[in-house]
């Protein structure tokens, strides 16, 4: 099942993720203050790509905040096991970033094409990965995020902060434009892998890059 802001509903219904309008400040990091999290809706999903299985140990929390400069989001993911790579280049991105654990978000700002869209990942160890897509590329997008991880073993959960530079995103950003997202969570050492999404893609096997499937993102005043 889906959760959005402490509901729960079907995975076909829940179609809109909102992004909560952030006007405190930073940290020394460079991301929203803890009690700045609090304000923006909870979205929750823990059932496979195909909305079958939900698995409450795996369960991962998405909430995202925005300002006219960045697009910040917080995964709050549970694990049964962590499984990462051990190197990185020297500013940690990671290509094939995908094949250990990830969270991922899938942006397509309104007004593009219907095929492309920006694809991030971070894995619980901080390599990252920034991607444009579009019918036959796959380019890196350069886009000079900034992400920060935590594992708590004692819950069993980790978070990762990511904050997405808004002009990597639109040449324009309007608020009352509504974006199209998805949410993705990939864990295991080998198959067969947990591959989660918020709106199920629905296909015969694992794959997210089924934009037809991404649900609303609107920015909340």
């Amino acid at each position: 099942m889906a959760k959005v802001a402490g509901k729960t509903s079907s995975a076909r219904e829940t179609e809109r993720a909102v992004a909560a309008h952030f006007a405190g400040r930073t940290d020394a990091g460079g991301f929203p203050e803890k009690a700045a999290w609090e304000n923006a809706p909870a979205i929750q999903f823990d059932h496979d790509w195909r909305g079958k299985h939900a698995d409450p140990r795996r369960e991962t929390e998405v909430r995202l905040l925005w300002t006219p400069e960045a697009l910040y989001l917080r995964f709050l993911a549970r694990y049964h096991s962590l499984t990462v790579f051990p190197d990185a280049e020297p500013n940690g991105r990671r290509d094939q970033l995908w094949d250990r654990d990830v969270v991922e978000v899938f942006l397509q700002p309104e007004g593009g094409d219907a095929g492309r869209y920006k694809e991030f990942e971070v894995s619980p160890n901080g390599f990252w990965i920034d991607l444009d897509i579009a019918p036959g590329e796959k380019r890196d997008l350069k886009s000079g995020l900034k992400r920060r991880v935590r594992i708590d073993e004692k819950s069993r959960t980790w978070t990762a902060e990511l904050a997405l530079p808004m002009k990597s995103l639109t040449e324009r950003f309007e608020p009352s434009a509504a974006w199209r997202v998805n949410f993705y969570r990939v864990e295991g050492a080998s198959e067969p892998r947990f591959y989660s999404a918020w709106r199920p893609t629905e296909t015969p096997v694992p794959n997210f890059h089924v934009p037809e499937a991404f649900g609303k993102l609107v920015f909340e005043s």
